[in-house]
Parts: C-alpha cells; structure tokens; sequence
C-alpha cells in the first residue's frame, strides 16, 4: 500500500517505521516547510493519507487531501468543534475520512470498559464520577481528544451528569476532567468513582507512542479504497 505522511514530528517517524515494517511505501512526507507536496502527483499516488499535526492546521490539510481525492486517516485533535462542518465538506467531495481521537487498542479497549463501566454506575448515585488526564508538555490541547471521547461516553450512561467541565466541578451535573502536563507522558487517563465509603477507579497508561502509531496504520489499512467517514467502531469489534 501507498502511505502519505502528514506531519513528520515524533508520531510521523513512528508511524513511517511501523508502515515500513508491515511492507507499505511512504511515498510523500509533508511537514510545514513543504505544503505544496499536497499538489504533487506522489502525493496523489498514494493509496492514503495518515495525518498527525497541530489544530491549527488540520482541518486545512484535511481538505486538501479530499480535493485530491486521498482518502486520510486524521489523529489530530482540538479541533473537533468543526468535524460536523468537515464531514459536510467530505460528503460534498465524495471523499474519505478516518477520525479518531485515539487510535491505541488499549485506549479503545478501555473505552469499551469506560461505557459498560458507567452504565452500571447508573444506578448507584452515590458516586461522583472525575477524571484525570496527564500528557506531555507539549500537547497543545486540554482536556485531551481522549478524555473528551471518554467523558463523552459516561454521559450517554449516566443520567446524573450532562456536560463535562475542565478542571472543577462546579454542579452535581458536571464530570470534572484534570488534566496535567509533564514531562513526556505518553497519555494517561483516568475514571474516579468516590462515595463516601470507597473509590472505584480504572486507568490507562500508555508506556510509548507506538501504540498510537500501530493503530494509526491499522486504520489506514482498513480505510484504503473505502469512501465516507469511518470511525475505530468500524474497525474493531467492540
């Protein structure tokens, strides 16, 4: 299979070895000093792209990616108030779009976890339930993609809480997420249940990237000659 590369930071060099590894051609790497690759027919060739980037600049090189008719794996979070409005642009275009706040299997297993997890929290209301997030520092966004994802999925379950706040919890109704910047984490994420009698609490915690950049190629794997948005849901069995 033919690989673009969107962004070439430590995740891009990752995911470059792992695709090498499983026998796939990078045949185009695009950082910021060379935007116009996205016009080159190498560019084109490729059977899709992987894009691990900055906010700033994602939805931008989404869309180019469906002008040119490359299906794109997308990795990048914070800027995922506009997917909606991204999703539209990819129908209008017939193109494709892989999105995912996190691709590590651990990470989706244990959201899998989260939601049976809440949905049984639902009936004991003793329980207030926060979370806590640390990465690296130089993670841009806060909460994480992740933490959101998995805040997300308790507030389908459970009925006491309605929106996720940063930080404090300022309502009964809130799930508060931490979130820590340090060092260089990976990614850890953790649910806090606490009543007055006892905590109950389940983690993960990523010890490398490479996980993350696994899925990564995984998924373009699966998404390769596909049209639409996809979601790990497609992917994995769960």
């Amino acid at each position: 299979m033919k690989i673009a590369l969107i962004g070439y930071g430590k995740m891009g060099h990752e995911i470059e070895q792992i695709a090498l590894n499983r026998g796939h051609e990078i045949v185009s790497i695009i950082d910021m000093d060379n935007t116009g690759e996205f016009d080159s027919e190498a560019f084109r060739s490729a059977d899709v792209a992987i894009e691990f980037t900055r906010p700033e600049v994602a939805m931008s090189n989404l869309s180019r990616c469906f002008d040119a008719q490359v299906p794109v794996v997308c990795g990048t979070t914070g800027w995922t108030a506009h997917l909606e409005e991204v999703k539209k642009e990819m129908t209008y275009k017939n193109a494709t779009l892989f999105w995912a706040s996190n691709f590590s299997l651990g990470v989706n297993i244990f959201a899998a976890v989260n939601r049976y997890l809440a949905k049984i929290m639902n009936s004991y209301p003793d329980y207030n339930v926060s979370m806590v997030e640390v990465h690296h520092t130089q993670k841009l966004d806060a909460p994480s993609g992740t933490a959101i994802t998995l805040a997300e999925g308790i507030l389908n379950e459970l009925d006491r809480k309605n929106n996720w706040v940063k930080e404090v919890e300022g309502r009964p109704e809130d799930l508060a997420i931490v979130s820590k910047r340090e060092g260089a984490v990976p990614g850890i994420h953790e649910i806090i249940y606490e009543s007055e009698m006892d905590v109950i609490s389940i983690k993960h915690d990523a010890k490398t990237r490479r996980g993350f950049a696994l899925g990564a190629v995984l998924a373009a794997e699966f998404t390769a000659g596909k049209k639409g948005f996809i979601t790990m849901s497609d992917l994995l069995p769960f």
